[in-house]
C-alpha cells in the first residue's frame, strides 16, 4: 500500500482535529474494562495534537449496538480510563452529533479532549450514511484514522467521512501507520526463514490467509481445532473434535497443493470435555478415539513448531493453538510464544495477530518481548489475504 501522510508531518496549533479510535475494548459484568491496550494504543497519537497546541476529538464504536442508544455500550469508562492515562479530563459528549456534542465541540479550548459517544448508537454510522458523516465532518480541521481494528469496513466514520473531508488535511495516526508497515513489510519483503503460524477453529476464517501466505512463506504451520479438519482429509480419526465437514475437500485440495510447505501437528492433547475435570489423554493426529476431543497441540508438535519457528527470521502468528483459556490446554500456545520471544531475541521479526493471539499472548505475560502485538484481529488478516482498505486509500499520500 502507498505511504501514508502521518499526524506529525501535519500543522495542527489552533485546529481542532477528528481522530477515528478503535476503543471497543472488553468490558466486565460490572461495565469496568478488562483490558486497556487499545486506549494505551491510541496515547501517542492523542499526546502529538495536544502537546502541539490542537485540540483532540475523538470517536469510537464500542460493542454492537443496533443504530439507538444502549447504556451498557457507553464510552464512559473508556472516556474515564483515557483520562487517567493522558493525566488531563477527557470530556464525554452524551450524543454523537447531537446538541452536546456540537456545544462542546465548540467550547473545546486548546489542548482539550472530547470523546465522542459510542459511533454505533446512530444509525448512520454502519449504514455509511454521507450525511450523518458530514455531520462529524463540521466538527473539524483535519481527519485522522488511528483505528486499525476497523480499517477493513465501510462504516461512516472510516470513509465517508474523510470522503466529505477532501481538501482538508486527511492522514492516519501513529498507530495505523506502524500496522501497515509491519503487515506491509512482512508480505512484500520478508527476511528469510518467513514463517507463519496460523490457528484457531475453522478453515473457512483462515482460507484466504493460507492461500495467500503460501505464495510467499517458506512454512505454514497449522494448530488449532481447524487441524482437526486438515487431519480429517488426511482419513484420520477426529473424535469429537471440532471440525468442518463440509470443508474437508477444501483442506485436501489444500494439502495437495502445498506439499511440504504446510505443516500439521503429529499428535494432539485430548479429553472427554474441554475443562480441565475430563478423562486426559495425548495420541498421534489422525487417531483421536471416540468420546475423546483436541483441544491442543501435544508435546510432540508443541517441540517440533517451536525448533521451527526459533530457527525463523520472520514470523506471522494468527490463532491459538488450542484452547489456551482453559488450562492444561494453553501448553501449545505458550511453547509457540516463547519460541517467538526467543526468535525475537535473536533478532527476528515477530508480528502477532490481533484478537485471540493478541490475547492469548497478553495473557501469557509476553506482549511486550515480541517485535509487534496487532490491535486488528479482522484487519490484520484482511491485510495478509492481501485485501485493499478504502479507508486507507482515501487518505492523504505521503
Amino acid at each position: 500500500m502507498t505511504k501514508k501522510k502521518v499526524i506529525s508531518d501535519i500543522e495542527v496549533a489552533g485546529k481542532k482535529v477528528l481522530v477515528r479510535c478503535d476503543f471497543n475494548v472488553p468490558l466486565d459484568e460490572t461495565g469496568a474494562i478488562t483490558d486497556d491496550r487499545r486506549i494505551r494504543s491510541a496515547v501517542p497519537t492523542i499526546r502529538n495534537i495536544l502537546d502541539r497546541s490542537g485540540q483532540a476529538i475523538l470517536m469510537s464504536h464500542l460493542g454492537r449496538p443496533k443504530g439507538k442508544p444502549e447504556s451498557r455500550f457507553s464510552l464512559r469508562p473508556v472516556a474515564d480510563r483515557l483520562g487517567e492515562v493522558l493525566e488531563c479530563e477527557c470530556e464525554l459528549a452524551v450524543d454523537v452529533v447531537g446538541p452536546d456534542a456540537a456545544a462542546k465541540v465548540a467550547s473545546l479550548s486548546t489542548g482539550g479532549v472530547l470523546l465522542l459517544e459510542n459511533l454505533r448508537f446512530h444509525a448512520g454510522e454502519k449504514a455509511g450514511d454521507p450525511r450523518f458523516a458530514a455531520d462529524l465532518a463540521k466538527f473539524a480541521d483535519v481527519y485522522c484514522n488511528n483505528a486499525f481494528g476497523t480499517c477493513h469496513r465501510q462504516d461512516a466514520s472510516m470513509v465517508a467521512v474523510p470522503d466529505v473531508m477532501a481538501g482538508k488535511p486527511r492522514v492516519v495516526g501513529f498507530l495505523v501507520a506502524k500496522e501497515m508497515d509491519f503487515l506491509s513489510e512482512a508480505i512484500a519483503d520478508p527476511q528469510r526463514p518467513f514463517l507463519a503460524v496460523l490457528g484457531g477453529a475453522k478453515v473457512s476464517d483462515k482460507i484466504n490467509v493460507i492461500r495467500k501466505v503460501l505464495q510467499s512463506c517458506d512454512q505454514v504451520l497449522i494448530g488449532g481445532a481447524m487441524a482437526y479438519t486438515f487431519s480429517l482429509a488426511q482419513g484420520g480419526q477426529v473424535g469429537i473434535s471440532l471440525v468442518e465437514r463440509d470443508k474437508v475437500d477444501l483442506a485436501g485440495d489444500l494439502l495437495e497443493t502445498a506439499g511440504v510447505k504446510l505443516v500439521l501437528p503429529v499428535d494432539a492433547h485430548c479429553s472427554t470435555e474441554p475443562s480441565k475435570n475430563g478423562e486426559m489423554t495425548t495420541v498421534d493426529a489422525g487417531k483421536i478415539p471416540e468420546g475423546f476431543g483436541g483441544f491442543d497441540i501435544g508435546p510432540q508438535t508443541a517441540k517440533k513448531f517451536a525448533g521451527l519457528i526459533r530457527v525463523a527470521k520472520t514470523i506471522v502468528w494468527n490463532g491459538p493453538m488450542g484452547m489456551f483459556e482453559v488450562p492444561p490446554f494453553d501448553a501449545g500456545t505458550l511453547a509457540v510464544a516463547q519460541a517467538t520471544v526467543a526468535a525475537t531475541e535473536a533478532g527476528a521479526t515477530s508480528i502477532i495477530g490481533g484478537g485471540d493471539s493478541a490475547a492469548a499472548i497478553e495473557r501469557l505475560g509476553l506482549a511486550e518481548q515480541v517485535s509487534h502485538v496487532s490491535t486488528g484481529g479482522g484487519a490484520s488478516l484482511a491485510m495478509l489475504e492481501g485485501q485493499r482498505f478504502a479507508a486507507v486509500d482515501i487518505l492523504d499520500d505521503a
